[in-house]
């Protein structure tokens, strides 16, 4: 029984050692794709579980934002001449190799001359700038390890006309290398227009307003931002759609023109007293019209209340003038 013990304990141990082993020869395993950042791809950049052979530099790295192709057979080799004396290609042909970059098109460039001219013009919210590039790359590359790729040196822009020239540093290999870029910037303001023509009179109501985006120096004065400001009120003249509103194409809703035969009311305490009256000029409601008593020939000022509809002050000597049509 003892014996058989010792060979049941001799087994184990064997056993054991065969798992270290197998754990200390893992076999290094070839990439087909690398991905690499640094201007050097390494032995670990190739291969998995390169360990202390890791770092050895292998090959140069393709341009920024580039890729190439390497034989496996080549990777082999110099890794093994590396000290990685397991490698092989796995099956491989080919590596690929790219390198990258940060990449900025045209928006990104827009986005960042933007960006830039709000935060040198104090008022502006960057939100608003309509920025359109004239002179400019349609992809920079930039070094993927510095935190500002792009540096703008100097910026002129002209708020009159819109018209920028932007000078700029852009962060590559080694050192940095310039760029220009010029457009036109606006600032956008939101004005109120109509969505459909509005006639002599007419009054404007919510559903027919509508917003557009007008450069700020394009806008003209006293143009409209609030619906509110209008909305209810009456066009002094026929209005074309599409053009930014102004108040002074709008009036109170007239409620009694000159001619028209209105109602008059006098209240005192206990006491109500119509008459009936010519407008002699016509208003809107709140405006002071006068007008004239139709038995009497009596001109009173009195206020335009609602559609012929007026009422005099208590402080007119009218009383005497009413009471033969009191109610």
């Amino acid at each position: 029984m003892m014996k058989h013990l010792i060979k049941a304990t001799l087994g184990l141990l064997f056993m054991g050692f065969t798992g270290l082993s197998a754990i200390a020869e893992v076999q290094p395993v070839l990439r087909s794709q690398v991905m690499t950042l640094s201007e050097i791809v390494t032995v670990g950049d190739f291969y998995s579980d390169a360990g202390a052979h890791a770092a050895k530099p292998l090959f140069r790295s393709p341009d920024m934002g580039t890729s190439g192709n390497v034989p496996a057979n080549l990777v082999a080799e110099r890794a093994r001449a590396a000290g990685l004396t397991t490698a092989g290609t796995d099956g491989l042909r080919t590596v690929v190799v790219h390198r990258g970059a940060t990449e900025l098109g045209r928006d990104q460039l827009a986005n960042l001359v933007r960006k830039t001219l709000a935060e040198r013009n104090a008022g502006i919210d960057p939100n608003n700038l309509d920025v359109k590039l004239i002179q400019a790359p349609n992809r920079v590359l930039a070094d993927p390890k510095v935190a500002e790729p792009i540096r703008f040196d100097r910026v002129d822009w002209v708020q009159a006309s819109g018209r920028f020239i932007v000078q700029a540093s852009v962060a590559v290999e080694h050192g940095t290398e310039p760029l220009t870029l010029t457009g036109i910037a606006h600032e956008m303001v939101e004005v109120v227009t109509l969505a459909q023509p509005l006639r002599r009179g007419d009054i404007l109501k919510e559903e027919d307003l509508t917003v557009m985006r007008l450069a700020r120096s394009k806008t003209p004065a006293g143009a409209v931002i609030d619906p509110s400001e209008v909305t209810g009120m009456a066009a002094r003249n026929s209005i074309r759609a599409n053009m930014p509103l102004s108040r002074r194409n709008f009036q109170r809703p007239v409620l009694v023109t000159r001619g028209d035969k209105v109602t008059v009311t006098f209240n005192m305490p206990g006491l109500k007293l119509t008459s009936r009256a010519r407008a002699l000029e016509e208003g809107a409601k709140g405006d002071v019209i006068d007008v004239m008593n139709l038995q009497s020939r009596r001109i009173i000022p009195a206020t335009v209340m609602s559609r012929g509809q007026v009422r005099v002050h208590t402080a007119n000597p009218v009383v005497a003038s009413l009471n033969s049509e009191t109610n």
